[in-house]
């Protein structure tokens, strides 16, 4: 699945190394709000867990070159049960602020709603996170409430903001529908 800048691929056991280096980004320790990084052993053996496990984990690629690269990863959690799923985004530094992560975001919406038939997917982001709760809102994920003193930012006791997005509210393109065009 692809936008013209964007595209959703396999989650890829070769790409463990890339996947684990972009995961060892400060940015993203503080923007999860973990806060000690992993060894490389410890998530190779963590890929071979998420290969066999659920979750629906696609590789992100930036379309602008002359081939796709690698630049991140999307991942929703599902709740069968329910017909919901968390979502979780992780982007490389070098990805970031060119709206890949929109675009990621909204293909992924695409594929949860058109092709798994969730009905709802929503996510945690730290509040100071400004950034990422505007490129949210920019993907079709609404403001759901609040957890009150539920994470660290920066050292720092911070709210959690949890979004939603609908299936009946998803609107534009879709890249699954258009494979099914006539």
């Amino acid at each position: 699945m692809s936008t013209d800048t964007c595209a959703l691929g396999p989650y890829r056991p070769d790409l463990v190394e890339t996947y684990w280096r972009w995961e060892q980004d400060p940015s993203l320790l503080v923007g999860y709000g973990r806060q000690s990084p992993e060894s490389l052993e410890a998530r190779t053996e963590g890929m071979a867990h998420q290969l066999r496990g659920g979750n629906i984990r696609f590789t992100v690629y930036d379309l602008a070159g002359d081939s796709p690269v690698p630049v991140g990863v999307s991942t929703l959690l599902p709740d069968h049960g329910v017909r919901t799923a968390e979502f979780v985004i992780m982007l490389a530094a070098e990805a970031r602020g060119r709206g890949l992560g929109r675009e990621a975001t909204r293909l992924t919406l695409d594929y949860a709603f058109h092709v798994t038939n969730l009905r709802m997917v929503w996510l945690k982001v730290l509040a100071p996170n400004v950034a990422g709760v505007n490129a949210y809102a920019k993907a079709g994920f609404q403001k759901a409430g609040t957890l009150r003193q539920s994470g660290y930012w920066l050292g720092q006791v911070c709210d959690e903001i949890i979004m939603d997005a609908v299936a009946s509210e998803f609107s534009g393109p879709s890249a699954v529908q258009k494979l099914f065009a006539p």
